[in-house]
């Protein structure tokens, strides 16, 4: 990912996107739009082989979700897909549907995925930076949670 953020923000990304992949090749079908989505994102992570050994996982129709449980990780998980999403400027509507789609199963509302992409996108202009955002969005999810 030709980026200037992390490698340990690149590899929890890589994570969420599998984590999403995995969700969307256990259904019984998939349309099209959403599998232009999974395959533009996986070339904008530059996702290869060793990736896939890496995490354990194969694209065999055997494969477990490994969601997280704990609603902070799944906010997490939320937020670095929307991330992604930002990360090439470039923001399709069926991104957007595909990523509230992802929201709902993780049991929050479709319209977050929205609210976080506006969080994300507005954060230059609100001076503020994307770990300001997502350190804000987690510490609303906490007080929400407590």
């Amino acid at each position: 990912m030709k980026t200037d953020i992390s490698t340990e923000s690149t590899e929890q990304i890589k994570k969420s996107y599998f984590n999403l992949l995995t969700l969307f090749l256990q259904q019984e079908s998939l349309p099209s739009a959403h599998v232009r989505c999974l395959i533009k994102w996986g070339v904008q992570l530059e996702i290869n082989p060793d990736d896939l050994t890496k995490l354990g996982k194969s694209l065999e129709p055997t494969i477990k979700v490994s969601l997280p449980v704990d609603k902070v990780e799944q906010m997490e998980t939320l937020y670095h897909l929307v991330y992604m999403i930002h990360l090439d400027a470039v923001v399709e509507d069926v991104e957007l549907e595909v990523a509230s789609i992802f929201a709902e199963k993780l049991g929050f509302s479709k319209s977050l995925a929205g609210d976080l992409f506006k969080s994300i996108a507005t954060a230059k202009y609100d001076n503020s930076s994307l770990h300001d955002v997502r350190k804000e969005v987690i510490d609303f999810l906490k007080i929400h949670e407590a």
